[in-house]
C-alpha cells in the first residue's frame, strides 16, 4: 500500500506491505470554494449575529486586526485584503496589524512579507506580540478561573478588534480559531501560563474536539469577549490549504458555526485501538518544529493501544526549536515520568511546560518514534523520543514484535483528524 504523508512542503511517500492490516484514517475531503475572495466579501457583508463589518467600524475608529503567525497555514494574504477593503473608509494610520505570536518567536521580515502578501506588506503598521515584555501588556482583570488577564496594549487601545484565523482541531483547546487569536495570540506571559498550566492541561475536557466544558477553550473565549468590541473572520481549510468555508460576525456565533461545520469532516470514529499508529503534523507550516509536532503525536495517542507504538513524520526545519523551554524541560527531566512530576510541581508555571506535559502523557501510554530530516538522532533522543530512518522497516519490525494480526493505522494529515475509539 502506497500512502502519501503530509510532511514538510513536498510530502513523504511510504510503501507498506499489502500483507499488513493497515487502515488509513483522514478527514472527509471538502472541495475548495470556487471563488474564495468573493466568499470572504460576502461573509463580511452578511455576517452572523452582527451588522456588516463596514457598519461596525466608524471612520474615526482605531482598528486592530489580529492575524496568525508563521506556524499556521492561515491564508492571511486573502483574509487581510478582504477586511481592509471592507473598512476602506478608515484612514490607514488608524489601523494596526497585529501578529498573534502568543509565546512563539518573532517572525522575520521575510516571513512577515510572505504572511501578509504584496497587497498588504509595507502599507500598514505591523506589531508582533511580545508576551515576555510586561511594558507591552495591559492588565484588564482576572478571568473567572482566577488567572490574570494581560492583553497587548495596542490591541486594547483600539476601538474595535478584528480577529482573523482558521479553525482546525486542537489537542487541548478543542478547536483553534475564535478567541485564541487574542488569547494566547496577543496575551502576556502570565496569562498564557495560567491558561496552559498543569491543572488546566490535566482537565478531562481539555482535549480534541471539546469546546463547552473545556476550561482552556472557555477561558480563551472569555478573554476575547472581555477585551471589548470585536469582530471575527475565520475560515476552514482542506488538505491543500484551500478555503472550504468562511465564518464571519460576532465571535460566539461565527466561531460556533465554523466549529460545527468542521466537525462534519474532521471526526473519524474507529471500532478499536491499534497496535501501531503512523501520524504526521499536517506538513508545512505546522511541522516546522518538534514542539509543534506533539499535536500529531497526541492525535495518534487517541487510538493507539497501551503499550503500542506511534511513528510521527515531521520535517522539523526549525529544529526543536532553539527558542522556548520545551527542549530544555525534556532534557533536564530525563524521563516522561520525571517530566510530569516536575511540571505538576512548578509554581509558577513555566513557558512550554504544556507541550512537555502532553508529550510525557503520550509516552507513558506508547513508544514514540520520530522520522525527520530536521533533527539529529541525538536531538531526538534528548527529547526522550526514538529516532526512525525508515518507516516501513520500523513498521515491519514492530508488527513482527506484536505478532500476527497486528493492527496499523495511518493518519496522513495527523492533527487535522479527530480520531477516537467509538467516537461519534
Amino acid at each position: 500500500m502506497r500512502i502519501r504523508l503530509a510532511y514538510g512542503v513536498d510530502g513523504l511517500w511510504i510503501d507498506l506491505p499489502d500483507a499488513l492490516d493497515v487502515t488509513v484514517l483522514e478527514p472527509r475531503f471538502v472541495p475548495a470554494l470556487p471563488e474564495p475572495e468573493a466568499a470572504l466579501r460576502a461573509a463580511l457583508a452578511e455576517p452572523l449575529d452582527s451588522p456588516p463589518l463596514r457598519e461596525c467600524v466608524r471612520a474615526s475608529d482605531r482598528v486592530a486586526i489580529i492575524f496568525s503567525d508563521i506556524t499556521r497555514p492561515t491564508p492571511n494574504h486573502l483574509l487581510l485584503p478582504a477586511v481592509l477593503e471592507a473598512i476602506a473608509h478608515v484612514p490607514r494610520e488608524q489601523i494596526v496589524l497585529c501578529n498573534a505570536l502568543g509565546t512563539h518567536r518573532a517572525n522575520t521580515p521575510e516571513e512577515l512579507a510572505r504572511l501578509l502578501g504584496p497587497a498588504v506588506n509595507g502599507r500598514y503598521r505591523v506589531i508582533q506580540n511580545n508576551a515576555f515584555d510586561p511594558a507591552t501588556q495591559l492588565y484588564v482583570g482576572q478571568t473567572s478561573r482566577g488567572h490574570p488577564l494581560w492583553i497587548n496594549r495596542e490591541v486594547m487601545a483600539a476601538d474595535i478588534r478584528i480577529l482573523t484565523g482558521f479553525i482546525e482541531p486542537h489537542f487541548f483547546a478543542g478547536f483553534s480559531g475564535g478567541g485564541k487569536a487574542l488569547m494566547p495570540g496577543m496575551a502576556g506571559l502570565q496569562t498564557v501560563l495560567g491558561n496552559h498550566d498543569a491543572g488546566m492541561i490535566d482537565a478531562p475536557g481539555a482535549t480534541w474536539g471539546v469546546t463547552y466544558g473545556n476550561p482552556i477553550w472557555e477561558e480563551a473565549r472569555e478573554a476575547a469577549l472581555r477585551a471589548g468590541p470585536n469582530f471575527l473572520l475565520n475560515v476552514t481549510l482542506n488538505r491543500d490549504q484551500a478555503i472550504t468555508g468562511v465564518f464571519a460576525g460576532a465571535l460566539p456565533a461565527a466561531h460556533d458555526a465554523g466549529i460545527a461545520s468542521l466537525r462534519q469532516s474532521a471526526l473519524v470514529p474507529v471500532a478499536a485501538p491499534f497496535d501501531i499508529v503512523i501520524t504526521t503534523n499536517a506538513g508545512y507550516p505546522l511541522d516546522q518544529s518538534l514542539y509543534q509536532s506533539v499535536k500529531g503525536m497526541s492525535a495518534a495517542a487517541r487510538i493507539v493501544r497501551p503499550g503500542g507504538a506511534i511513528i510521527i513524520a515531521a520535517a522539523c526545519a526549525d529544529g526543536i526549536p532553539d527558542h522556548g523551554l520545551y527542549g530544555e524541560l525534556l532534557r533536564s527531566a530525563g524521563s516522561p515520568a520525571n517530566v510530569l512530576a516536575m511540571v505538576r510541581a512548578f509554581d509558577p508555571p513555566r513557558q512550554d511546560q504544556w507541550q512537555a506535559q502532553i508529550q510525557a502523557l503520550i509516552q507513558l501510554k506508547a513508544e514514540v518514534y520520530v522520522y525527520t530530516d530536521g533533527l539529529t538522532d541525538q536531538q531526538v533522543r534528548d527529547a526522550l523520543l526514538q529516532p526512525c530512518h525508515d518507516i516501513p522497516a520500523l513498521v515491519n519490525d514492530l508488527a513482527a514484535r506484536y505478532g500476527p494480526g497486528a493492527r496499523i493505522a495511518v493518519l496522513p494529515e495527523g492533527p487535522q483528524t479527530i480520531v477516537g475509539v467509538g467516537a461519534a
